[in-house]
């Protein structure tokens, strides 16, 4: 028996043995290269320096040699999600994933995102292609010396990458634009629910957005010197974009030809779209204008019909109706057809003046770079050296002629021209030495173009700006903490709300909820069952109202208005709504909390927030194989926070990385993003921000003193020198 259970362990060793070494083979050995040499077509020597969090520091003779470079360093971190970005733009996921992508697939051909993107790239100028081709002969680069090494989820899904070209770094940034751009789904929900109910009050679920409003939802701000405790000022940036795994943004610090910048941009592009350099910093946020509209699609049309690869099965057909307008993108109720018109994909709006940002060294260089941002709109904020801080609005934005952008839009209803950029909001150097900027409408009330947009209610605003009146000077760490405010306004005023109705109705059987919301000061904390119990109100009044507005019709109302709304009508409580707005809200009470209850057992305190607010993702591919997946699987964790806080959270999206530029010193600045630099499961930094990232934390950006954990030196092949 015991010469049996030697052999025994011998196999099971064996079999161990054999596992790692497979891992290694197909999982380790394809880790980046982060020290020794590599012999690269490069003009001259160059570095990629690693940091302990895995960012590469690039210093190359030259510009386009740094460019390069980048393209290799993402590519050995993130070629599949760079792979599977680009075939979802493109519509071509379908082709190695198989018939759960096709109507993605199909989506994007409605959209003619590949045509675009192939046109746009024809249009580019020598200056703006030079990055994008530089990139891409960086991850060929990388593609040639690695095949048969490639990362595992290649392997595991069978396939090999094709070669990278700037067609598709150009299709991930117009994919980038639709995403943030796409508005007609809510616009045709407005339609819809006014043909189906209430046409006012459906209008009161819908406020028309024209400007002046101090409206503002991910967030940034800017301080002028006189406001911090170095005398130079600080910006700090935390867009809310949905999670993934990998991150949506890579890291990068290029040096080069003149150019000294550090920061990110999203996956599958080069140069930094957010950072610094050695003379100003900015940060960005989605300006949210409307950039989308629908005709109904009438008379014939011409036809553009395309072949869909599908793995395992016969190609689809993607037939796409072509008018004057645009694709015939959208069918609705009643099988009503609808043309897409869309600035994305207008021909010559496509720019890349990244590059140009980069190497700006005042207002007057970054706005002349601005001028030619393509989009999707955005606000950017700007802080300098020398003191001067700054905000402008940049991207290209329709004029519509005599409307706002109503669904669908009028008979005759065109686009004639672009707002041109010297006439969008700008401001430099307010006396009041503050700039917030957050998703906001910064257009007046008088502007002399039409507005119109999914903007974002106020509460962010005037949190952020109630929070900076608190001291007079901020440092770095007090900002980084404002960034993780969890303060709630709404949910702080609906809760005062529900505690008056009981009392008002004198209502029985409610006084443990009650006395819980009496004390709460409006934080949604992960570990605390406030937030979780006026949240669930939230949802029930929310239900009530969208049922007298339109029954049966509301059910995917996702407004970003919404909760402002909710709270106008609670304040002004109009007539031809309830007959009595207390017993609704008690109403809504009882079944918050016997909907809590069905989840979250009887006992109220015991329940948490971070329950029913939390981040879980998954590895695409890695995740799914049986035993070892949920290894690589991150949560489920419970995030303080939501939808209308500072530290914006919900289960889609939160904050996508963390930036506080201390324009005193580079080093003193703060850059972290969700998960990590690599996108490979084995990598150290696969997931090694993502602990500090949950907690509200970040990381020391590296610019003048780098400490390095590896240094690739990078040597000029023999043939070519």
């Amino acid at each position: 028996m015991t010469r049996f259970l030697k052999y025994i362990n011998y196999a099971i060793g064996l079999v161990l043995l054999a596992g790692l070494a497979g891992a290694y083979w197909t999982a380790y050995r394809p880790l980046a290269k982060r020290s020794g040499t590599e012999a690269l077509p490069v003009s001259a020597a160059a570095t990629i320096v690693r940091d302990a969090r895995g960012v590469p520091h690039i210093k190359a003779a030259t510009a386009e040699d740094a460019w390069f470079l980048q393209g290799y360093a993402e590519a050995q971190d993130r070629m599949f999600q760079m792979d599977l970005l680009r075939r979802q733009a493109k519509g071509e996921l379908a082709a190695v994933i198989g018939a759960a992508a096709l109507e993605s697939d199909l989506e994007s051909r409605r959209y003619r995102l590949r045509k675009s993107a192939e046109q746009h790239a024809r249009g580019l100028s020598p200056a703006d292609r030079a990055p994008l081709v530089e990139f891409a002969r960086g991850v060929n680069a990388f593609l040639e010396r690695h095949r048969g090494n490639l990362p595992v989820e290649f392997r595991l899904a069978q396939y090999d990458p094709e070669p990278w070209t700037v067609i598709d770094s150009v299709a991930i940034a117009l994919q980038t634009f639709r995403a943030i751009t796409d508005t007609w789904k809510e616009e045709l929900l407005k339609e819809t629910m006014r043909q189906h109910g209430d046409r006012e009050k459906v209008d009161w679920l819908f406020p028309v957005r024209t400007g002046g409003e101090a409206l503002l939802g991910s967030n940034a701000w800017v301080l002028s010197g006189k406001r911090t405790e170095t005398g130079k000022p600080i910006l700090a940036n935390d867009p809310h974009l949905r999670f993934s795994v990998p991150s949506i943004w890579y890291q990068a610090h290029l040096q080069g030809g003149g150019m000294n910048v550090a920061g990110v941009n999203l996956a599958g592009l080069p140069g930094i779209l957010i950072g610094h350099n050695e003379r100003i910093a900015w940060g960005l946020t989605v300006l949210h204008f409307d950039a989308q509209d629908l005709y109904l699609a009438q008379g014939p049309a011409a036809a553009e019909v395309e072949s869909v690869e599908v793995r395992g099965a016969k190609p689809a057909e993607s037939n796409v109706a072509l008018t004057r307008y645009g694709p015939v993108t959208v069918t609705a109720e009643g099988g009503k057809a609808y043309a897409m018109r869309w600035a994305g994909s207008l021909t010559g709006i496509f720019e890349y003046p990244v590059w140009e940002l980069n190497r700006a060294s005042n207002w007057e260089e970054f706005r002349k770079a601005l001028a030619r941002y393509p989009g999707p709109g955005g606000n950017f904020l700007y802080a300098d050296v020398d003191g001067n801080i700054g905000h402008q609005v940049a991207g290209k934005l329709p004029i519509r002629q005599g409307w706002a952008g109503d669904v669908p839009a009028p008979a005759g209803g065109e686009w004639v021209g672009l707002i041109p950029f010297a006439e969008l909001p700008s401001t430099f150097n307010p006396e009041s030495g503050v700039l917030i900027s957050s998703n906001q409408n910064p257009f007046p009330a008088d502007y002399r173009y039409p507005v119109n947009g999914n903007f974002a209610a106020h509460y962010r605003n005037r949190q952020i700006a109630t929070r900076l009146a608190t001291r007079q000077k901020w440092g770095v760490l007090d900002t980084l903490d404002l960034q993780y405010d969890t303060y709630s306004p709404p949910a702080h005023f609906m809760a005062r709300q529900l505690v008056a109705a009981v009392a008002a109705r004198k209502a029985a059987g409610l006084d443990e909820p009650v006395a819980m919301l009496s004390a709460w000061k409006g934080t949604m904390d992960a570990d605390r069952p406030e937030a979780l119990l006026v949240s669930l109100a939230l949802a029930q009044f929310r239900k009530e109202i969208l049922e007298r507005a339109a029954p049966g019709n509301g059910g995917s109302y996702d407004s970003q208005m919404g909760a402002a709304v909710m709270e106008k009508l609670l304040r002004e409580r109009p007539k031809g709504w309830f007959a009595d707005w207390d017993e609704l809200l008690v109403k809504v009470l009882r079944a918050a909390v016997d909907e809590g209850a069905k989840t979250h057992g009887r006992a109220i305190s015991s329940w948490q927030w971070g329950r029913a607010n939390y981040l879980f993702q998954e590895h695409p591919v890695v995740s799914q194989i049986p035993w070892i997946g949920n290894w690589f699987r991150l949560g489920p964790i419970g995030l303080s926070g939501g939808v209308n806080t500072i530290a914006t959270t919900t289960l889609r999206l939160g904050p996508s990385m963390r930036f506080i530029a201390d324009l005193s010193s580079w080093d003193r600045s703060l850059m972290n993003i969700v998960f990590g630099q690599s996108g490979q499961p084995l990598s150290p930094h696969y997931k090694d921000q993502f602990e500090r990232w949950a907690k509200g934390g970040s990381y020391p950006m590296q610019f003048a003193k780098v400490e390095a954990a590896g240094t690739l030196e990078i040597i000029v092949p023999p043939a070519a020198r």
